[in-house]
This record gives C-alpha cells, sequence and structure tokens, in this order.
C-alpha cells in the first residue's frame, strides 16, 4: 500500500502539467528583483524637462520627467535596457503561466474543496497581474501610454455616478494632468506587495492540503523546483536579450492630440480592445444622464462578469451536484458519470473527456476570447485580405456569439465519442497488429488488456 501511495505521489509532482504554477511563481520573483532595480532609475515626475540624452531625434523636445529617466534607463544605464526588457517579458509570461494554470486546474476539476480557496487566488492573481500590467505600461509616459491613458479616460468617464470622481482622482484637473503617472505608480508598487501575499497564502494551504507535505523526501522533486527556476529565469534574460520590445524611443513623448498608428496593447488585454472595437455604438438614457454602453459593456460588464463566473463556478458545481445528490435520494436513478465522481476520491484529477459539459464549458470561453482577441486586429485583417473594415467587424459581432455555441457542441460530442472509445477499449483490448493462426486453422490478432492510465492526484 505504501509503495502504491508513493507512486501516485511522484506521478503528481512529475506531470508536466503542474509546471505552469512553477512559471508563474518564478517569473513574479523575475518581476520583483528587475522592478526593485529599475525603482532606482525611474522618476515618476509629470513635470516637463528638455531632453539632451544620446538619441539624437528626441534631443532638445519637452519631456516629462517619467519619459526622461526611461530613456536615460533604457540607453544610458549599462544593462538598463535588458533589465527593462527582461521586467516587460516577464510580466507578459507571468499572466500566460497563470492563465494556464487556471485552464489546468479547471479541466481537471482541482478547483473542488478542499482546493476552492486556491482557486479563489489564481483567479485574483489573474486580475491583479493585468492591472500590474497595465499600470506599469503607463509608467513610461510614451506616446503607446498615452494611448492607453485615453482609453483609460473614456473607460471611466462612462461609468455611472462615481466616473467623475474617479477622473478626478487619477487626473486631477483635467487629462493628462499631473497626478496619473505618479498614481499608476503608486499602485505599481501596491499591487506587487498583493500579489506576493497571494502567493504566500497560497503555499501555506498546499502545505496545509498536505500537497507539499512528501517533497522533503522526493529527491527528483527537490531537484525539479530549481531546475525549473533556472529554466524560467533563462528563458526571460533569452527573451529580453534577442527580442525587443516597448521601443520607447521609436514611439516618442505622450502627446494628449497624438496616437500611434497600429497601437495595440498587451496580448492579455487583447480581448478587451477587440469587444471595444465590435462593440455597436449603444446608448442608455435614464433621466438627463446618459450611459455610454459602447465603452461600459466590453471594458466593464464583460470583464466583471468573466471574473464573476470564475470565482463562483466551484460554489455553483457543488450546488448543482448537491440538487442532484437530493434528486437521487428521491429515488431517481443515478447516471454512470454521477456515480463514477462520487465513487472518485477527492484528491484525483479529472480527465477532460470524463466531464464533457466542463470541458465544452472551457473551449467555449477559449474560443469567445479568441475571437475579441482576434477581432482587435481588424483593421489588419481587413488590410491583409483587401476587405472593409466594417465587413470584418460584422463578422466578428456574429462570430462571438455563434462560435462559442460551437465549440461547445464540438467539444462535448468529441469528449463522449472518446468515451464510448475508451469502453470498446475496456471490453475488446487493445489491437496489436500481431496476427495468429488458431489451431482450428482460423485467423485472429493478438489482443492485449488495455493498459490504465495512472490517476493524477491534484496539486499545483
Amino acid at each position: 500500500m505504501r509503495s502504491v501511495l508513493a507512486n501516485r505521489r511522484s506521478f503528481q509532482f512529475s506531470h508536466w502539467s503542474f509546471m505552469f504554477a512553477e512559471i508563474a511563481v518564478w517569473s513574479f520573483v523575475v518581476l520583483v528583483v528587475t522592478g526593485a532595480v529599475l525603482m532606482v532609475f525611474y522618476d515618476p515626475g509629470m513635470s516637463q524637462v528638455t531632453y539632451d540624452g544620446s538619441y539624437g531625434p528626441l534631443r532638445g523636445l519637452f519631456v516629462s520627467r517619467a519619459f526622461d529617466s526611461t530613456m536615460h534607463l533604457s540607453l544610458e544605464v549599462r544593462g538598463g535596457l535588458l533589465i527593462r526588457q527582461v521586467h516587460h517579458w516577464a510580466a507578459l509570461v507571468f499572466v500566460a503561466a497563470v492563465v494556464l494554470q487556471l485552464l489546468r486546474v479547471f479541466l481537471t476539476g482541482a478547483f473542488r474543496r478542499p482546493r476552492t480557496g486556491q482557486w479563489l487566488i489564481w483567479v485574483t492573481l489573474l486580475a491583479l497581474g493585468m492591472a500590474a500590467g497595465e499600470t506599469g505600461n503607463a509608467l513610461p509616459d510614451d506616446m503607446l501610454s498615452g494611448g492607453s491613458l485615453w482609453l483609460i479616460v473614456s473607460v471611466v468617464q462612462s461609468i455611472p455616478v462615481v466616473g467623475t470622481w474617479v477622473m478626478s482622482l487619477l487626473f486631477g484637473s483635467g487629462f493628462p494632468g499631473d497626478r496619473v503617472i505618479p498614481v499608476m505608480y503608486g499602485g505599481h508598487l501596491l499591487l506587487p506587495v498583493v500579489m506576493a501575499a497571494l502567493l504566500i497564502a497560497r503555499e501555506l494551504l498546499m502545505r496545509r492540503h498536505g500537497h507539499s507535505r512528501f517533497v522533503a523526501s522526493m529527491p527528483a522533486r527537490r531537484s525539479a523546483r530549481p531546475t525549473m527556476a533556472l529554466a524560467t529565469i533563462g528563458m526571460l534574460i533569452i527573451l529580453g536579450f534577442g527580442f525587443q520590445i516597448a521601443p520607447i524611443w521609436l514611439y516618442g513623448p505622450a502627446q494628449p492630440t497624438q496616437i500611434s498608428a497600429g497601437s495595440v496593447p498587451d496580448w492579455y488585454m487583447g480581448f478587451l480592445d477587440g469587444a471595444l472595437r465590435i462593440m455597436p455604438p449603444w446608448e442608455l438614457t435614464v433621466g438627463d444622464h446618459t450611459l455610454s454602453l459602447a465603452v461600459l459593456v466590453p471594458t466593464l460588464v464583460i470583464p466583471g462578469i468573466f471574473f464573476t463566473a470564475l470565482a463562483a463556478y466551484p460554489t455553483a458545481e457543488r450546488l448543482l451536484l448537491a440538487r442532484r445528490s437530493r434528486r437521487d435520494a428521491l429515488g431517481r436513478p443515478k447516471t454512470t458519470s454521477r456515480m463514477a465522481r462520487e465513487t472518485r476520491a477527492h484528491d484525483v484529477l479529472d480527465r477532460p473527456r470524463e466531464t464533457p459539459v466542463k470541458t465544452a464549458v472551457a473551449v467555449a470561453g477559449i474560443t469567445f476570447y479568441g475571437l475579441l482577441w482576434a477581432a482587435a486586429a481588424n483593421d489588419q485583417i481587413a488590410h491583409q485580405f483587401h476587405l472593409t473594415v466594417n465587413a470584418v467587424t460584422i463578422f466578428f459581432r456574429f462570430a462571438v456569439v455563434i462560435g462559442p455555441v460551437v465549440a461547445f457542441v464540438i467539444t462535448r460530442w468529441i469528449c463522449l465519442a472518446l468515451q464510448q472509445t475508451d469502453r470498446e477499449v475496456a471490453e475488446h483490448g487493445v489491437e496489436t497488429g500481431v496476427i495468429t493462426r488458431s489451431p482450428d486453422g482460423g485467423f485472429h490478432e493478438r489482443l492485449v488488456p488495455a493498459r490504465r492510465e495512472p490517476a493524477i492526484v491534484s496539486g499545483r
């Protein structure tokens, strides 16, 4: 019994899908270290100075202290550009790792009790990571960040009741004001503190639930974490060294009346940009107040529904299963899938094919997000395929409604087909391609019993 349990734990910690959490953790470590270095040279001031740095095309222009210090850091501090680009790449990789971790946890059902707290931590980390990325993008005060600030102005002004107050809190008397960069800088410093506290809380929850209890007795596991740390840090350094990102000297300082052509946000904010582009110009008048639904819905309502659904899904599933249990207690026969879930150990993860509805919901959500993400490039798609922007926009308006439904139906059908295939293999065995002759002269293919895949127990 002890050897079987050890094998299950060994498989738990060696499965490749558990690396996403490690990548997120070590990317966050890189963010903190590089951010601490950048703080030494960055000045969040909004007062105007004359640029006299090493980049000739901008010399003599009036720029903010934030832009001037970022230029000095990028082009005149030894290793400054590398650290800045590693910091930016680490932010992108961190959010990607959190998204993949959430997807893995959702598909395998690792959000159920007693691990619901960890699921909520990852959902919160995703929201905070996106917010930290946006506040960080605004700090250079270049033309690209200026466009993002214009969008933030529109979003804030579309908020009912408190929009004007929030606008004055962020920008002071008017846009761009002399307050927005310091406020963004303060938020950018505060968010990592909260994220670090959440990561520590997650580690404590893991130890309480027994995920890390046997790590000290596993030499392979002890060597896996440093290896993943070195791999993550090394890849981020390679990205920062070899792939240019956010060249603010090419964008120039922010100007309230200008915006760069072809400007796009970081990848994780692309779905909001796409939602803004395809949202119809709807407005709602309530009394003497007009609500701009064209801005309010894609930037606040859709993200709010998305994060609320993620956070509430474990509770909703638990209530639904409890309701089904009460129906079963009244004499309703249990389905095969329901009986399998009840007899399954609480620490054993689902195979996605065994929960077709949940898997189909995940794929439908990915499809919805992907279509919004693609819609953020509607102008580029129209240009490359010689179409009108209006035609591409109308296509995406229908696609974001129809596409997730089609993805749900197809994914559920595939999962059910895979279940049927598994049952047939379990009943008849696996074909080997070896033909044997029986004593009566007949020819038969040799079959071997189906190999049972080891169960994956939930963890990181």
